[in-house]
């Protein structure tokens, strides 16, 4: 399918097979926190930092995407919930694939906790979406985390490899979860996801040190790259460690060197 090709060469780097994506769509989860106030300022900063894609809600797509500098990818999330809710994890729809195609997407995804409450009706919302990507050719990207009131450990490797392993039975052409703590856990949701698989970041990690480490490991191993949110947009200055998890995921950098770009 050349229009899914042609929109993924947009957000995966077609030299290595692999993406460095700065997700935004924070301010609806739980709202406007530090780094995405002036969401502008700091998507100029990560692009110039060297991100192939940014990830964002429809209603912010003009607050700074293509309309100046250089230009970066962009993938619709069509999926959303406040921390404020009942129930946090049960993520609903907002928006369609139509849409996002109408604000000149690359690309959609989709938030779906495995375990949760809602799961069934998230995995039907997933699989619906799956169809209308590949009528419309667009790639989609499933943010799959094992997350409910049973789930005790989200890095649990067999709850983790399960997460991923849905979203390929279901169609995605782009995984991102969590990391399982070791690459050789990791490997084994490489391995059985047989879709590419990006790491997510999670909360602010304590060092800059501890998150190249994490990206360079899951790489080692098979990964395809990472989707770092608040580790990017929070950090003290954004373009330089998006530079730096760049050079470690396109030009296979070692962290010690990379670590030479923040100084």
């Amino acid at each position: 399918m050349i229009g899914k090709k042609i929109r993924l060469e947009r957000i995966i780097d077609r030299k290595t097979n692999r993406a460095v994506i700065a997700p935004m769509d924070h301010g609806v989860t739980i709202g406007p926190v530090e780094g995405i106030v002036n969401i502008s300022k700091t998507i100029d900063e990560i692009k110039n930092g060297g991100a192939n894609a940014v990830l964002m809600h429809k209603g912010i797509v003009s607050q700074g995407h293509r309309g100046y500098g250089s230009d970066i990818g962009l993938i619709i999330h069509l999926s959303a919930s406040t921390s404020l809710a009942p129930d946090p994890n049960d993520k609903v729809l907002v928006t369609s694939v139509e849409k996002a195609i109408q604000l000149g997407a690359d690309a959609v995804s989709v938030h779906v906790n495995i375990g949760s409450d809602t799961e069934s009706k998230m995995l039907q919302e997933l699989g619906e979406v799956a169809e209308t990507c590949s009528y419309w050719g667009i790639p989609l990207l499933a943010m799959m985390y094992p997350r409910g009131q049973k789930i005790k450990d989200e890095t649990d490797v067999q709850l983790v490899k399960h997460a991923a392993r849905v979203g390929s039975e279901l169609g995605v052409d782009i995984v991102k979860t969590n990391y399982t703590g070791s690459p050789e856990s990791f490997k084994e949701v490489v391995d059985g996801a047989l879709v590419p698989v990006i790491i997510a970041g999670g909360p602010k990690v304590e060092t800059d040190e501890e998150l190249l480490e994490m990206v360079k490991d899951s790489l080692e191993v098979g990964g395809a790259g990472v989707a770092f949110g608040r580790n990017l947009f929070q950090a003290k200055d954004p373009a330089k460690i998006t530079k730096a998890i760049s050079e470690v995921v396109h030009n296979d950098m070692e962290v010690k060197e990379a670590l030479k770009i923040l100084d």
